[in-house]
Formats: C-alpha cells, structure tokens, sequence
C-alpha cells in the first residue's frame, strides 16, 4: 500500500535529527552518528487497511532499512527502494534530492478478507520503477528543522496494472529536543487510467462473479493524506545512534473514481487509517 512508502519516507527524517545542523553548530567528529556514514535498521507492527479502499483492517510486520553511504543516501519503497544521488552539503541552506526509486505493489494480491471483493479474483504483483527528485530547506524556523518536497514518478515494467504513478509529498521537520523528534507530512497519488482500471474497474464478468455493479474507473488524483510521526531516542541524544522508539499515525482520503468505486463505496470505504509502533537501531 502506498501508507509504507509514505510511512518509511518520512522515517528518513524523523530518524536523522541532527543531519540539518548549520555548520559550526555541529558535534565535534565522530560524536554525531549522523555526519558520514550511518544505516538505521528497525522493525514494527503496522496495523492498516487490507487494500486500498478496504475496510478489513491487518496487522503486519513492517521492517526498516535506511541511511547513507559514500554520500548517496537511501530509504526504502513499501517494499522496495530509492536512492538520492545529490550530496548533502555541510552547513547548506537547501539541499537537492534526485535518484532512482523502485517498489513493488502488492494491492488485492493476498490478505483480501471480503468475500465479495475476493471473488474479483487477485490481482498481480506491480514492479514500479522511475525517479525521486526534490529539495529540501533547512533552517526554516529554528537552527535544525527542515521543509522538504519531493515527488516519485513512477511506471509499472512487471505487466501489472501498466500504468503510471505520480507521489508527491510535503514534509516538515522538528527536533523537539536533543532526543526526540517529530514530523508533518502532507501526501497524494495521483494514477492514469490503466492504473485505476486494474484496481478499481468492475468489469461484466467481475459484476456475474460478485454482484457488484460494472464500473469503468478513470485516472486523476487517487488520495490525499496527512500523517504525523514521533521519535524518542532510549539514551535521550539520538547522535550517538542507539535504540529509538518511533510512533505513526496516518489518515488518507480515496478521491475520485477510487472513490466511487463498488469496491471502496459499497464493500469498503474512502476513509483510511494507518498506524505503527516501532523500534529502530542506528550505528
């Protein structure tokens, strides 16, 4: 679901708190964790809907890896990965972010609980690859707080759904102290007509199979969604690295013709939710 990528985007920064620094007001070398290379690995339990627009709700398992190497930096896609090329530059006021991004999409493909939408059929695994461009400023309203903005563009190569993905999404950062930190992230998909007919189309042999109603659904903007992430730091100063603590909560909202799909509008529902407790080690 598109809730992971979101979810371990934004992990990215919340995980990094003191990267932002000015130059001068950094840590002595080797204090920070975070001033060269660094990976971050954790696990959680996410508890989210079964598919886009479902109203069964699941909980999984949702493992982390993320960081940097060499200056390239790089997080994970649910599941899959995405890189930035573009070296931060120490003590910068805007840092840019380019790279390749790939994920695979495993909607309506296991955990269907609704019987009605399971007789649809599953569906395949998408294999989505493109690129990740943006940029992030730092020192927006305090010494190490950020506003980031990126977007994926992304096509499905794995014969799935065929279609296009466009994912752009508006973050701000905050240390709240030297050990826990937080961010605000503002997000939506927006699809091409091969991607929302693959998932939210009823076809007349889908209509003979589950008695919902045919339905031809078009591209446009698939969702919009909020989500609000914490981290505590065990030892209190997360530049040393060490055990944190990360808290998740997101709300999205199906839009158009995801929306008025039987799927969502009869079996389901627009409103969706996401949450996760975590635990994240940095070295």
């Amino acid at each position: 679901m598109y809730k992971y990528a979101l979810v371990v985007s934004c992990l990215f920064f919340v995980t990094s708190p003191l990267s932002a620094q000015p130059q001068g007001q950094r840590p002595p070398a080797g204090e920070n964790v975070f001033d060269g290379d660094y990976v971050t690995v954790g696990a959680g339990i996410a508890v989210g809907p079964s598919y886009d627009g479902s109203d069964d709700y699941t909980i999984s398992p949702l493992p982390v890896i993320l960081g940097s190497f060499a200056g390239i930096d790089f997080e994970p896609r649910g599941p899959g990965l995405a890189l930035d090329v573009i070296p931060d530059r120490n003590g910068a006021k805007t840092d840019f972010i380019f790279g390749p991004v790939g994920r695979a999409r495993f909607d309506r493909n296991n955990s269907i609980n609704d019987d009605v939408v399971r007789s649809l059929g599953e569906l395949d695994v998408a294999v989505e690859l493109g690129a990740v461009a943006g940029a992030k400023v730092n020192r927006v309203f305090s010494s190490f707080d950020s506003l980031t903005a990126k977007v994926d563009l992304r096509w499905d190569v794995a014969g799935a759904h065929r279609g296009r993905v466009i994912s752009p999404n508006l973050t701000y950062f905050r240390p709240l102290n030297r050990g826990t930190a937080a961010s605000f992230t503002i997000s939506a998909d927006h699809v091409d007509d091969n991607y929302a007919d693959y998932y939210f189309s009823i076809s007349p042999a889908g209509t003979v199979a589950s008695g919902l109603p045919t339905f031809n659904a078009t591209g446009g903007w698939k969702n919009v969604g909020i989500s609000l992430f914490s981290a505590v730091d065990l030892d209190g100063n997360a530049a040393n690295g060490g055990f944190s603590v990360i808290l998740i909560g997101n709300y999205s909202r199906l839009l158009g013709d995801a929306k008025r799909s039987p799927v969502t509008s009869i079996r389901g529902d627009a409103n969706q939710f996401f949450g996760v407790i975590g635990v994240g080690y940095t070295f």
